[in-house]
């Protein structure tokens, strides 16, 4: 029959037959399952008999135990041997405080309108007053392990002179009292130039041009022949006409000089006794080519400038001060100078002037230090860092986080002992290299928290709501619930 089946026309009888082993499958499979449930196994427990799994809790380590006592509300307290310790039925409830805001308590458990559970305030956390004299403040008292892991650190104030630093970017210029213009007093034209570019290093008494003036000639003659009367009524003549040939010498002289001839020109003219068509103009002083105006072949007329020369062996550095920095600011004060582009450079100079009206825009002040700059090592239009050592006096000086800044109040927090940290307000002088005036609130000898001392800030603030709660509770029936 399975190969009347297979052998069909079309391939239905192969399709009938494993159809059939498909639900002869299905059936069997249900009857062994439903076997299975009504006789369980040999080794079979019943599922009523089953023991729940309970979840143990493994033991803490020490390490744990310090945390969870140093985030209870009272510190664990040291204990000696033979002694138990203080469960919280022997302790007494004050009243529940929000855990949100300690300013709003309860007399008996609450919630708030988060669900939260209030927090119990117990008598021994709200014992003492703040006794600081800062207000919205009372004192922190932590246990050693407290301390420790909050991270307090401690440091003495010290009685030393201080000196505050000062620190700003200067510009490099020139001094203007050594920038010399070079102009010639005749008319005439230019001949010759010797230097004829910017930035040429020149001496004092270096050629730069050679100038043909009418004038210039005119006046050498008459130099030429006060000269020569002067010889001749050297050995005759009166008195008097020896006298008026010897005013006449003196007066050309006195013109060819105020005509700014160099007086090697003089004596060589002098000597000649010839007329010179072109006069050299010299450097008057030693520096750099800084500014050139004139060409050859061209005219040039009275007051007109020709060269500037600039000294550059001494060099100027104007830097910009803040308002608060202004008034320590004093004219010989010493200036180092840096720069981070040549590390090896470092001058010492003297503050000379000090402006005497502020930049509106910027609120600063500028003054104006004079350095040696032989070496040539700074140019002008170079940024360089300043710094000013100012000798401040003998003063108590703490490191500058103890102090914490509290709207119009500055707040450090001193360890009295025994864990107790008070708040005191300070008043505070100049600030520099990480330390910090205190003119008035702390002692020399004083220990003050320099670290974790936020952590203090807000616990003292939060002991001091809770004791000003105690009192309320104590002046109202209510407990102070608001």
């Amino acid at each position: 029959m399975l190969n009347k089946i297979l052998n069909s026309k079309g391939g239905s009888g192969f399709r009938t037959v494993i159809a059939i082993f498909i639900i002869a499958g299905i059936v069997g499979l249900s009857f062994f399952i439903l076997k299975d449930r009504q006789s369980p196994g040999k080794n079979a427990t019943p599922a009523h008999d089953t023991p729940p799994v309970v979840k143990t809790e493994e033991p803490k380590s020490g390490i744990e135990k310090e945390t969870d006592d140093f985030f209870d509300e009272k510190p664990a307290e040291k204990k000696g041997p033979g002694t138990t310790p203080k469960s919280e039925k022997e302790r007494k409830i004050l009243f529940y405080r929000n855990p949100m805001n300690p300013a709003i308590s309860s007399p008996v458990a609450a919630k708030d309108e988060m669900g939260m559970d209030y927090i119990p305030v117990y008598e021994d956390e709200a014992q003492g007053g703040s006794g600081t004299g800062v207000s919205g403040m009372a004192p922190v008292v932590l246990s050693s392990q407290g301390i420790e892991l909050s991270g307090v650190i401690t440091a003495p104030a010290v009685s030393e002179g201080f000196v505050k630093t000062i620190r700003t970017v200067g510009q490099v210029l020139a001094d203007e009292t050594r920038v010399h213009r070079v102009q010639t007093r005749v008319s005439g034209w230019v001949e010759e130039l010797f230097v004829n570019y910017q930035g040429r290093m020149v001496t004092k008494g270096t050629p730069l041009l050679s100038i043909y003036s009418p004038e210039l000639v005119s006046s050498q003659e008459e130099f030429i022949g006060a000269l020569e009367a002067h010889g001749k009524r050297d050995t005759a003549g009166t008195s008097e006409e020896k006298k008026y040939i010897r005013t006449l010498l003196d007066a050309s002289t006195k013109r060819l000089k105020l005509f700014n001839v160099p007086d090697a020109f003089v004596k060589e003219l002098e000597r000649t006794k010839k007329v010179q068509r072109l006069i050299t103009l010299e450097a008057p002083v030693s520096g750099f080519v800084t500014g050139k105006e004139v060409f050859t072949g061209q005219k040039v007329e009275p007051g007109m400038a020709l060269f500037t020369l600039t000294d550059f062996s001494q060099i100027w550095v104007e830097a910009d001060f803040y308002e608060y920095e202004a008034g320590e600011l004093k004219t010989g004060q010493t200036a180092e100078l840096f720069s981070s582009y040549d590390p090896g450079l470092s001058l010492k100079g003297k503050v000379t002037y000090i402006y005497p009206y502020l930049n509106t825009e910027s609120r600063t002040l500028r003054a104006r230090m004079e350095f040696s700059n032989e070496e040539m090592r700074l140019k002008p239009g170079m940024f360089v860092d300043v710094r000013l050592n100012l000798n401040m006096g003998e003063s108590v000086v703490v490191p500058d986080s103890a102090v914490m800044y509290s709207g119009l109040r500055k707040i450090v927090f001193v360890n009295s002992g025994g864990g107790r940290f008070e708040p005191r307000e300070v008043i505070v002088g100049a600030r520099s290299n990480g330390k910090i005036q205190i003119l008035s609130g702390v002692l020399e000898g004083d220990k003050v928290a320099v670290k974790a001392n936020f952590l203090l800030d807000s616990e003292s603030r939060l002991q001091a709501i809770i004791q000003g709660a105690v009192k309320g509770t104590d002046a109202k029936p209510d407990g102070g619930k608001k």
